[in-house]
């Protein structure tokens, strides 16, 4: 079973490299709230659909000093692809290893269509200077933007 982190939790660093190909470390954001989220797959529906939500949102989320920081399995390449096909705005990161994702309890069992595989767990966490303030497994990825801003007492 996978560890799941908890608020309160020292935030683990990483250091991944972008859609651009340059490398974004969590740590050096220390001086600013972090979204970090991770899904399974660019390009696809549901992955698209969050994005995109995060992309629409970037505006409001940056006033409240927050940086958006998606992560997935994906390499660079197709990353670049997915930011330009959708005009994404938010920072895409590259976990080809899934190392990131299982240090952070986002990849391992789950459900999808009635059967247990092994994956991306859709989750969605908050860090303020590097410690986890929200932690939120197996999100939806229709709604969830909305929800999260909701969580965070920024609004629908």
């Amino acid at each position: 079973m996978t560890t799941r982190l908890q608020p309160g939790d020292t935030a683990p660093d990483f250091t991944l490299t972008n859609d651009e190909g340059q490398e974004v470390t969590l740590s050096d954001l220390k001086d600013q709230k972090v979204i970090v989220y991770f899904y399974p797959a660019a390009m696809t529906p549901g992955c698209t659909k969050q994005a995109c939500d995060f992309s629409d949102s970037i505006d409001r989320l940056q006033a409240e000093g927050y940086t958006v920081l998606g992560i997935s399995p994906d390499k660079p390449e197709k990353l670049a692809k997915f930011r330009e096909r959708d005009g994404l705005t938010i920072t895409l990161l590259s976990d080809p290893d899934r190392s990131v994702l299982e240090a952070w309890g986002a990849f391992g069992e789950k459900k999808l269509y009635g059967k247990v595989v092994e994956g991306v767990i859709r989750s969605t966490f908050v860090v303020d200077a590097g410690t986890i303030t929200l932690a939120q497994y197996n999100v939806k990825a229709t709604g969830h933007v909305a929800k999260l801003r909701k969580d965070l007492g920024l609004g629908a």
